[in-house]
């Protein structure tokens, strides 16, 4: 496996501090397969994260949002005392999975269903940094010079 080094963009830029850091993360992070999963854009600002969690029950998985991290977490109830396999095919091992989100992305909502956990994202920026559109006005600049010439 190739490894990059990002030390010249650490000596050549000022406040890409976490851009960096999230480059270098996803450069060293171990990926594993499972549980398989999709990003979809379901709107200009909208996402939705499937993940196939076939077996597990609600109270088996855990969702949390931490620092622009989301993390979903499953832990499998060990039930293999009960059950006699011939063979054993579906992965029903714990996992974690980690995503890291952009700024003001927030999860609006968690559905299980048929075996895929839903989890809906969306982009909620702040009043201030959505664009305005700023009037212009008419004369405003020629009463002021008149004013002026008057007194």
């Amino acid at each position: 496996m190739r490894t990059l080094d990002f030390s010249p963009l650490y000596r050549s830029v000022v406040g890409f501090d976490r851009l960096a850091d999230l480059l270098d993360a996803a450069a060293h992070e171990t990926v594993t397969g499972y549980p398989p999963y999709n990003i979809e854009r379901t709107g200009d600002n909208e996402y939705r994260i499937e993940i196939a969690v076939a077996g597990f029950k609600p109270d088996e998985l855990s969702i949390e949002v931490k620092e622009a991290v989301l993390t979903v977490t499953g832990q499998k109830a060990a039930n293999d005392g009960e059950r006699r396999f011939v063979h054993r095919g579906l992965a029903e091992r714990n996992f974690e999975r980690r995503f890291q989100l952009a700024e003001y992305v927030v999860v609006t909502e968690a559905n299980l269903a048929d075996g895929l956990l839903s989890i809906s994202l969306k982009r909620e920026l702040p009043e201030a940094l959505k664009p305005r559109r700023i009037e212009i006005g008419q004369n405003a600049g020629s009463t002021l010079i008149e004013d002026r010439k008057a007194a």
